[in-house]
């Protein structure tokens, strides 16, 4: 007996379609190999009549005030909490993820992120009017830049949409969206729930590969591209979007560094940084899988962590003793597997180290010790459940290797010490600086990274001002 695929489908302007030319893609769940549903491989054709439909509607949504479309994104909110369990059960099938921890990790910060810009709408700063030349008053506009052409990626696929689409909409831009070929199902879905709230055109979502994102970037409608993806695709699509002078947001990946001092509480350390290189597979641009460890505990450390990784579970999404799920695709699997293969001579396997089982894409919690700071694996962004760790000698040495990567976007410490953490929340070259902690995020603060983890905010008022562009206006007082 054939089970019948789920059909996905573009939504533009409003409506559900296929792509124009026939072409599909099959969507595979990565907890079991197994194909669940086609999407559409959209060509030039269905980019162009999502450009149209969003540069359509952007004059009327662009002219909202504020109080509408903050109306607008609680009501999508409120939708989004109604329909929780169909999204949960989307995301899952997209990318294997645990069932319960979707359900209370992922859903209701997502939720409140869209509140929080729904709130943002209202809340625009500039200078105040003034005379700053005799008989002139200058005023400050902030207004929306335009069309969005905006690309999220396969490891959040749920949450990452909403950090694109809820800012700029806030903002009152419109939306052309593309998620990951891999896991297009519940941006599909939220599409479906956002159609009885949004004027059409407004937000619209195009599925398809790598060069239906291409075909997105260099549209000539968009005046922004905004990239949640490898560094490979940002530099791809800044140069891309430099031949029309577009603006760019691009969030691109992670080594984040966990410096672990001598004073640090060993066990609460071992236990929260566990938590945070593991789950969702470590597939986390600021996950924390780059352990430094200061010499006089490294062995100590070492030890409890591959004790963690032991106790650490992998497994089917309705598995509720499960941390996290699969890798999300075959390619990253061997990815993963390539960077322990390859691993120097030098270099010890402490736990995990290997696939778990034969049907799907699970890799089992991994520790590395003995490692050097020109390794591969420390350079390199593994974007899996691989923890690195290194000894370092001192507060120096600690901050040498922490910014000795060409990724600048998280990192934390964990010391007792308060002016040695405000030392090196000072002097580490990243984005985020979490101390004691690790990975914990709020839609109130700012998300985003120095070097080669691109430039632009997420979340915050930050992320939301990155989706307006500033006019001046001067008039006579002369009349």
């Amino acid at each position: 007996m054939t089970t019948e695929l789920r059909r996905l489908r573009n939504y533009i302007g409003g409506e559900f379609k296929d792509a124009a030319d026939g072409r599909t893609t099959e969507v595979v769940n990565p907890a079991t190999g197994e194909v669940y549903a086609t999407a559409p491989l959209s060509g030039q054709a269905d980019v162009d009549a999502a450009m149209a439909a969003a540069a359509a509607a952007f004059p009327g949504w662009r002219d909202t005030t504020p109080s509408e479309r903050q109306k607008a994104l609680l009501k999508i909110a409120d939708a989004f909490e109604a329909r929780a369990d169909e999204l949960v059960a989307a995301e899952s099938e997209n990318t294997g993820k645990p069932l319960g921890l979707t359900a209370s990790e992922e859903l209701p910060p997502m939720v409140d992120q869209i509140r929080f810009f729904a709130g943002a709408a209202r809340l625009l700063e500039g200078r105040s009017a003034g005379e700053y030349m005799d008989g002139m008053t200058s005023i400050i506009r902030r207004e929306p830049v335009g069309v969005c052409a905006q690309v999220a990626p396969w490891n959040y696929p749920m949450m990452m949409a909403v950090w694109k689409f809820a800012p700029a909409i806030a903002a009152g831009n419109t939306v052309v969206l593309k998620p990951s070929d891999t896991t297009p199902a519940s941006t599909v879905l939220m599409a479906e729930i956002i159609d009885s709230v949004l004027p059409k055109g407004v937000f619209n979502v195009v599925c398809g590969d790598r060069e239906t994102g291409k075909a997105m970037v260099e549209h000539s409608t968009p005046a922004m591209a905004s990239i949640t993806g490898s560094v490979r695709a940002g530099m791809q699509v800044a140069e891309s979007a430099s031949k029309d002078v577009k603006r760019v947001h691009l969030e691109l990946g992670g080594k984040a560094p966990v410096v672990v001092f001598q004073d640090a509480d060993i066990a609460k350390a071992v236990e929260d940084i566990a938590v945070a290189g593991y789950f969702n597979a470590g597939q986390d641009c600021t996950a924390a899988t780059r352990v430094l460890v200061h010499e006089s505990i490294h062995d100590e450390f070492v030890s409890a962590l591959a004790k963690a990784a032991a106790d650490t579970k992998t497994g089917a999404p309705d598995d509720e003793d499960v941390l996290y799920g699969p890798l999300n695709n075959p390619n990253q699997l061997k990815q993963v597997a390539g960077f322990i293969e390859r691993l120097p001579a030098h270099a010890k396997v402490e736990a995990g180290g290997h696939r778990v089982g034969d049907k799907g894409y699970f890799y089992a919690p991994t520790v590395v010790s003995g490692l050097k700071q020109d390794d591969e694996i420390i350079q390199n962004e593994v974007f899996g459940p691989v923890i690195t760790v290194q000894s370092f000698t001192d507060e120096a040495q600690a901050l040498e290797y922490a910014n000795g990567v060409e990724f600048a976007l998280a990192s934390s410490v964990w010391t007792k010490d308060h002016g040695r953490a405000m030392r090196m929340s000072k002097n580490l070259d990243f984005g985020c600086v979490w101390i004691n902690t690790h990975i914990p995020l709020v839609a109130e603060m700012p998300h985003g990274g120095f070097k080669k983890s691109g430039y632009g905010k997420d979340l915050s008022a930050y992320g939301f001002e990155d989706y307006t562009r500033i006019k001046h206006v001067m008039t006579s007082l002369d009349g």
